[in-house]
């Protein structure tokens, strides 16, 4: 089975298969969406931490090392890489949307310059590459995500990170909104389960996006 088969909802189970994708370098962008340093650490108790385990290994298994080698192939081509944070700019969060304000798994307080808010080092972001800071879910919802993409002549988007079901789906559904072609990287994405990963992929395939496989999405480049 390949992209072409793969992640089919019931509204697109006996569609016909989509065309070739053909990605230009010039007008393509990676955008690397929340893989910082803070979902990374032990929760609060050694109950929760083991809760999470399985996440915990997918990302150092498969997530960082198969996005390291996706931005690296990127830069090779001259592809735009680009990185979204979440992060504060006030000290108190004041500027936070409610979503990271409310109580629960989404609480997020993150000023900017802390090192939990950090993107992970093993991607670090080189000096003349974009980091998008937000304090929503969207990368594109109150930022200059959406002007930088069109002053820079972008109009292929390949998404991965965390988290599928939160910030990754909402960026791109916004990216699709604004006629943008995106691209998803099912082994560079996590969410807090596999299931959770599996069936957000499944409700955004052919929709708002096409999902594909790192090894896949390298055939796509002219």
């Amino acid at each position: 089975m390949t992209w072409k088969t793969a992640y089919r909802s019931f509204y697109y189970a006996n569609a016909e298969e989509p065309e070739d994708i053909v990605l230009d370098p010039e007008t393509t962008a990676l955008l690397v969406i929340d893989i910082q340093n803070t979902y990374l650490e032990p929760k609060d108790t050694p109950e929760e931490t083991e809760r999470w385990q399985p996440f915990y290994d997918r990302m150092r298994e498969t997530v960082i090392p198969n996005t390291a080698r996706l931005i690296e192939e990127c830069r090779k081509r001259k592809v735009e890489v680009i990185f979204a944070r979440i992060a504060c700019l006030k000290p108190d969060g004041r500027d936070r949307s409610l979503s990271q304000k409310k109580p629960g798994f989404n609480y997020l307080l993150l000023p900017k310059e802390l090192p939990e808010g950090q993107v992970v080092p093993e991607l670090e972001p080189r000096a003349d590459e974009i980091v998008i800071t937000k304090t929503t879910d969207s990368a594109l919802t109150g930022t200059n995500l959406r002007l930088i993409l069109h002053n820079m002549g972008i109009k292929n988007v390949i998404c991965c990170g965390i988290f599928t079901d939160q910030c990754v789906s909402s960026t791109v559904r916004s990216l699709a909104d604004e006629s943008f072609g995106v691209v998803v990287v099912d082994d560079c994405g996590a969410a807090a389960t596999d299931d959770l990963h599996r069936r957000e992929l499944e409700i955004i395939n052919m929709i708002y996006c096409h999902v594909v496989q790192l090894d896949e999405v390298l055939t796509f480049f002219k």
